[in-house]
């Protein structure tokens, strides 16, 4: 175990502890970790099946919040039409400073949507890799041959 320190005053005193067998520790079960520069992720007890799935959104989790962020910006109910209009909506996003400026907002379906158009384009990105293409064939494989088991 590892004990972190911070200096307040003239004093260094404790303020966490780090354990690295207990931080990689995995209970019993399917599990998928992901790395990134800056970030690690883990998801635990998963069904394998959904592996590709489940890290192909780990790795296109910020393009699918920016996603669901743009299809989220708030929207006037109509567009406005004539120059006079335009600019007469500028100025009051602007007075707002494009803060709480609601008119309208689009469905949670729409919103999901852009989520899952976000991330079939991730998923197309990589698919250009051969090992990535492979192992997505296998997964469409596996997800055909158990799609219509009850189970």
């Amino acid at each position: 175990m590892t004990t972190f320190y911070k200096k307040v005053g003239r004093k260094y005193v404790p303020v966490r502890e780090y354990d690295n067998e207990l931080q990689d520790a995995f209970i019993e079960g399917s599990h998928l970790v992901v790395v990134k520069p800056g970030h690690k992720s883990y998801t635990y007890n998963i069904d394998p099946n959904y592996v590709a799935v489940l890290a192909a959104a780990m790795y296109a989790k910020e393009s699918i919040v920016d996603a669901i962020v743009k299809a989220s910006e708030l929207k006037p109910k109509r567009v406005p039409f004539t120059q006079e209009q335009i600019n007469a909506w500028e100025t009051l996003k602007e007075s707002f400073n494009d803060s709480l400026f609601s008119v309208y907002q689009d469905s949670a379906t729409t919103i999901a949507e852009a989520g899952i158009k976000a991330l079939t384009e991730e998923v197309n990105k990589r698919l250009h890799n051969p090992s990535v293409k492979h192992a997505y064939e296998q997964f469409l494989l596996v997800w055909k041959l158990t799609k219509d088991e009850s189970n």
